[in-house]
């Protein structure tokens, strides 16, 4: 019997969520460890290289909404990939010609070339496969990777630093290094027991493969826009409230905001984006309306949770896991759940857009979330001087989003049964 579109999701969100709690508990119970007796410098030191870095590599990411959308049109795996392949290793080539060097010698940041040559390559092979799995619908691998690197990255950890005796800054580069090429490895091997793809080869730019590239320069800005949006958060914290204020939003709301979206948000656009595409494709249009109802539901079950907890009991949750000196979070991060909702929904709205191909409108719409939520903060200033104001902000950036998303669905739902007519 053939498993319906909306059974695989339901199946992979509640196997992503599960999957996400284990990464999640390993990857955070591996940082406090490490936060007890690791040199703060050094740790700090870490954490940047690995941040530039991953900007540099996160615009990759953005190419697997249009490969699984335009993949699900095309079944045209041999051009996409290499099209991907070649962007990707162009990427890899300028961040090692440029990013390297600036880490090198415009920060002056005392890192082993070898340990930045080798995590850009580990992590851009795991960027490789990530995306291929992602258009293949590979869902059990790809829960599967989500808790197998960060326990890969305290395996190898423990390896380097008490057996081979290197030094902890060492052993935290060589242990990301090594846990992404493990999980690439992974990938690689139990996707090619599926599918074996074709090697590098030249393309033909066919009109479906240019629009490929257009939706994915599109999908890869729409990606730095979203992340764009919270270090605007971190920005206007820095420029109008204090270093105390912004250690509650950098060590408590921000994290939370992370870890919501990692459990909620993320597995939106893993699976739930590749199963409408499909839908789309061989117009299932009750299937989609069986998606939308599920969605919706688990976003209004998840945010009144979340609302109703931050509301009661916010205050003891925060001073039970932070240090008496972060409990002024608390009030912000119920002022956060507040919006929380709108972070599903819209997620859900955008993906539902990708699936009908409009990327550009996609990107708008995000686009248009900045501008509110720069606006809406200022507004907000007029009547509080709280830090409150920055989450209100970043929630009245969302709520606009879904606003917005939400016209645009309803205008590709009476354009398709127009043409059904």
């Amino acid at each position: 019997m053939a498993v319906t579109p909306i059974e695989r999701v339901k199946s992979a969100f509640v196997a992503g969520i599960w999957a996400t709690l284990v990464s999640i508990s390993i990857g955070f119970g591996f940082k406090i460890w490490l936060a007890q007796w690791v040199v703060k410098s050094d740790l700090a030191l870490y954490h940047t290289v690995v941040d530039i870095i991953s900007m540099s590599l996160i615009l990759m990411t953005g190419f697997r909404s249009s490969m699984v959308v335009s993949y699900s049109q095309t079944q045209n795996d041999k051009d996409i990939t290499n099209i991907f392949r070649y962007t990707l290793i162009a990427m890899v080539l300028l961040t090692w010609g440029i990013v390297l060097p600036y880490i090198k010698h415009e920060l002056h940041l005392d890192v082993a070339y070898f340990h930045l040559v080798g995590i850009i390559l580990g992590m851009g092979l795991k960027v490789y496969f990530a995306n291929q799995i992602a258009m293949y619908r590979m869902y059990h691998i790809s829960n599967k990777v989500t808790w197998m690197e960060p326990l890969g990255q305290v395996i190898a950890f423990g390896v380097t630093f008490y057996m081979l005796n290197q030094t902890a800054i060492a052993s935290l580069f060589y242990s990301l290094m090594l846990s992404s090429l493990a999980v690439a490895g992974y990938m690689f091997v139990n996707r090619r027991k599926v599918i074996a793809t074709t090697p590098l080869a030249s393309v033909n730019m066919t009109p479906s493969l240019k629009s490929f590239v257009q939706k994915s320069i599109t999908s890869a800005l729409e990606a730095g826009a979203g992340l764009l949006m919270i270090y605007i958060t971190v920005l206007l914290t820095i420029a109008h409230f204090s270093i105390d204020e912004l250690g509650d939003f950098q060590v408590v709301v921000r994290p939370m905001i992370a870890y919501l979206t990692l459990l909620f948000v993320f597995p939106i656009y893993r699976f739930v984006l590749p199963e409408l595409a499909v839908c789309v494709r061989e117009k299932q249009n009750e299937q989609v309306g069986l998606i939308k109802r599920w969605i919706y539901k688990i976003a209004i079950l998840v945010s009144i949770s979340f609302f109703v907890l931050m509301l009661f009991a916010g205050q003891q949750v925060v001073d039970w896991v932070f240090p008496q000196t972060y409990s002024k979070a608390a009030p912000v991060l119920m002022h956060f759940s507040l919006f929380f909702v709108f972070m599903m929904l819209n997620a859900y709205q955008l993906a539902f857009i990708k699936a009908h191909g409009l990327f550009v409108q996609s990107l708008a719409i995000r686009l248009s979330g900045i501008v509110a939520l720069v606006a809406s903060y200022y507004f907000y200033t007029l009547f509080t001087d709280n830090v409150v104001a920055v989450v209100l902000a970043l929630g009245s950036g969302y709520m606009l989003m879904f606003i917005l998303s939400s016209f645009v669905e309803r205008r590709v739902v009476r354009q398709h049964q127009g043409q059904s007519v």
